[in-house]
């Protein structure tokens, strides 16, 4: 008799809490999840490990299926833990002191075969997903190694099926996925006027095409903008359905992992205002950045729920009209909008610390600077400031 799956909790607006300790250098990080959550911090801090276990303690069983299809085993746990994380990973989980733990919910490398029910709770964008598209084409989940974590060979499998579909033909502009409002901002900040889509090459191979004009330009040819924010968008597809449905059914959550890569700010502003899309469509998103302009949206959203503002100033904020984008607007203000940072403790140990507050006049500096996303800028305008100081004396 296979054993139970567990309870997966209902669809609800509940802060949802993850903790991990004692994984990797991660001591003790400990994050209660809102509507939009933002994890900051410095380079190898774990934002993504964290993220990699909210989506192993909501899906583990969709993990161990899609690597048992590809052929590995899955019964050892230092092995599964390898294949979640990729290779050389095993060491950090360490029986008798790593927990982690979703509510109340544990979750060991022994049990999560039996986490959900094989369908997907939680889509997970990757960081560096560009390099996922070799070519022109992306690679199925069975064709990336295990050195690549398994949040990533299921994104990549995602891109295959849509490069492989019957409407992978023009991928953008599409009116029947974002709203027109969202696509002409894409377009301005990204595109610029350029058509997105499959396209057969000299070799009647079918390849990843950027078409300006009389311009049909391949993959690698494309701007570092371009190739990392094509694969998010054509990712993100996958949550807004084509017929008249807001959401994926049977998906709640979605991960984006620095969601600024390559991009100028007024792209990083048009995907701002995707992620407002996908919060009123009914996900609950979680973002990992090194982007004060991501901040500087959660700090503006907070101000405005707190000052029982007008939805409009959410429209004139992004620039879009106000009518098409009123329904987005409305529902964004009364949402619940957190941010952490991860940092390193005098050890070497990561913790986390809510900051959510984002307010600059905060006495504490990890809130007061944005968990350091601010800290250079400051300082910088200071030593300016004392140059102009000295040289009028």
């Amino acid at each position: 008799m296979k054993p139970a799956a567990f309870e997966e909790a209902p669809a609800s607006n509940r802060p949802l809490r993850l903790l991990v300790r004692n994984f990797a250098h991660m001591k003790q990080v400990d994050l209660t999840f809102g509507d939009l959550t933002v994890l900051v911090g410095p380079q190898g801090a774990g934002k993504s490990l964290a993220l990699q276990w909210l989506k192993v303690a909501m899906d583990g069983r969709q993990l161990v299926d899609a690597l048992k299809a590809a052929g590995h085993p899955t019964d050892r746990p230092d092995v599964l833990i390898d294949l979640i994380f990729g290779s050389g990973m095993a060491p950090a989980w360490r029986d008798g002191e790593t927990q982690v733990r979703l509510d109340k919910k544990e979750i060991s490398p022994k049990n999560l075969a039996r986490i959900g029910n094989g369908s997907e709770r939680l889509f997970f964008v990757p960081a560096h997903r560009s390099m996922l598209i070799s070519d022109g084409w992306a690679s199925p989940f069975q064709k990336l190694t295990s050195d690549t974590p398994a949040v990533a060979r299921m994104f990549s499998q995602n891109l295959f099926d849509r490069f492989s579909g019957k409407d992978a033909g023009t991928l953008f502009p599409v009116e029947k996925r974002l709203k027109r409002e969202i696509r002409k901002k894409i377009d301005e900040a990204v595109f610029h006027g350029g058509t997105i889509g499959i396209e057969e090459d000299s070799q009647h191979a079918q390849r990843l095409r950027l078409v300006h004009g009389a311009m049909h330009l391949p993959f690698m040819t494309w701007t570092a903008g371009q190739r990392e924010f094509t694969p998010l968008m054509l990712g993100l597809y996958h949550l807004l359905p084509s017929v008249q449905l807001r959401k994926r059914m049977g998906t709640e959550w979605v991960v984006i992992e620095e969601p600024e890569m390559g991009l100028h700010p007024q792209a990083v502003t048009a995907v701002m205002l995707l992620v407002l899309d996908l919060l009123w469509r009914g996900y609950r998103v979680v973002l990992s950045t090194h982007s004060p302009h991501v901040l500087t949206m959660l700090w503006m959203m907070r101000q405005l729920k707190e000052q029982n503002a007008r939805w409009q100033l959410v429209c004139d904020a992004f620039d879009v009209a106000r009518a098409p984008m009123r329904r987005v607007a409305e529902e964004a203000i009364g949402k619940d909008f957190r941010a952490y940072l991860m940092q390193f403790d005098d050890g070497g140990k990561v913790t986390s610390v809510d900051i959510s507050e984002l307010d600059p006049s905060a006495e504490e500096e990890r809130i007061a600077g944005w968990g350091g996303l601010t800290e250079f800028s400051s300082r910088f305008g200071d030593a300016v400031r004392k140059a102009v100081n000295e040289a009028e004396l």
